[in-house]
């Protein structure tokens, strides 16, 4: 490794990459400057690098300058008195006191994950929380600890309902994770919108364009230019959004009702202008022990059975049959091996954060 940190130069590296310690040191280090506590900073810091490690990269490190904006601003509580009240014997809620979602969101697992312990099943709402990152972290989280996971939650109207034309819901995420004896866990981790509002920016800032039938303009039409692009198209575009559109309601109820927050569609803007009020968002989680189910065993068979027939499937010329994860799962292991990119915007933002907090910038591995 070498002490070149990324500048503000023109010629920004294309291939500036990091190894996951160095970019965990950089984020607990700027979060605590701008006011998160230790448990705060970790929680974050865990979930965006899970995300960058797995290639979710609209949900990983890019998203360290909006929560520091969003922590300076007075919007998120850095020391949150988060608090879980036990409903029953199964399900719970948590106020997140207006701190950072990731740290809610893996404080409601481990108390889902304790009560599905005893009772096979446990499920927390969670309220007055904040973005939380990737959904698929929490579920991976259950999963990876043996139980199968689901998590949830509402954000601010970005997506069209079929037929529509003004946002309303939100990308609204389901992730869900199970456990898979020998391998690393099953997961799924998808937006109810054709994508996240969060590949738009990342287009954007890189200079592509977009997919087909994922995004539309001002006037509610399909577009591809990620700066003419003011709301997504549910799941299943133009032709069959309802599918998506109602899989974003389902997510809706869930992660608003139960937890007694205001629907996605009253949400504050993720990106602003207003930094100083709390949003309110909501999540759901749910973790579910196997072996509650059916005796020892015979979920981990039946898992491995499935991966294994799926897998062995006949594939479209020049493709691969892979199961949720596996894409995941193989940019892990490329990224532990050879470090975590930057793309030249993000290495601008990286320098920009290092000088304002005076923190040792990030080192280029090579």
């Amino acid at each position: 490794m070498s002490d070149t940190s990324p500048g503000t130069s023109p010629s920004m590296s294309q291939e500036f990459r990091v190894n996951r310690e160095d970019l965990s040191r950089f984020m607990q280090a700027a979060l605590a400057a701008a006011g998160a506590n230790q448990a705060s900073a970790e929680a974050v810091t865990l979930a965006l690098v899970t995300a960058s490690r797995m290639g979710t990269d609209s949900h990983g490190l890019r998203l360290l300058p909006h929560y520091l904006q969003a922590l300076k601003g007075g919007r998120i509580n850095g020391a949150p008195n988060m608090a879980f009240h036990q409903r029953l014997a199964a399900t719970g809620f948590l106020d997140a006191d207006d701190g950072l979602g990731h740290l809610a969101g893996y404080t409601a697992m481990e108390h889902a994950t304790t009560m599905a312990e005893v009772t096979g099943i446990g499920a927390v709402a969670v309220g007055n929380s904040s973005h939380f990152g990737a959904a698929g972290c929490y579920a991976l989280a259950a999963a990876e600890r043996g139980y199968v996971g689901m998590a949830f939650c509402n954000s601010d109207p970005f997506v069209l309902l079929h037929n529509g034309a003004k946002p309303f819901h939100g990308t609204n995420p389901i992730a869900f994770a199970a456990p898979v004896a020998g391998e690393a866990p099953y997961l799924l981790d998808m937006a109810t919108s054709s994508v996240p509002w969060n590949r738009v920016q990342q287009f954007g800032a890189i200079g592509r364009e977009l997919p087909d039938q994922v995004a539309a303009d001002a006037a509610g039409q399909v577009s591809r230019v990620p700066g003419e692009v003011a709301a997504l198209l549910p799941l299943g575009g133009s032709g069959f959004g309802f599918k998506g559109a109602g899989l974003g309601g389902m997510v809706e109820v869930l992660s608003s009702m139960l937890s007694g927050m205001q629907h996605g569609f009253k949400l504050l803007p993720m990106g602003g202008p207003d930094m100083s009020t709390p949003r309110g968002v909501g999540h759901f989680f749910l973790v579910m022990k196997p072996d509650a189910f059916v005796e020892a065993g015979t979920f981990a068979h039946g898992m491995a059975e499935y991966l294994a027939d799926l897998r062995a499937q006949p594939a479209a010329p020049n493709a691969q049959v892979m199961a949720p994860g596996d894409r995941e799962w193989r940019c892990r292991a490329q990224r532990d091996a050879e470090g975590i990119p930057l793309d030249s915007a993000n290495q601008i933002a990286y320098a920009e954060i290092a000088e304002q907090y005076q923190i040792t910038p990030l080192s280029q591995l090579v």
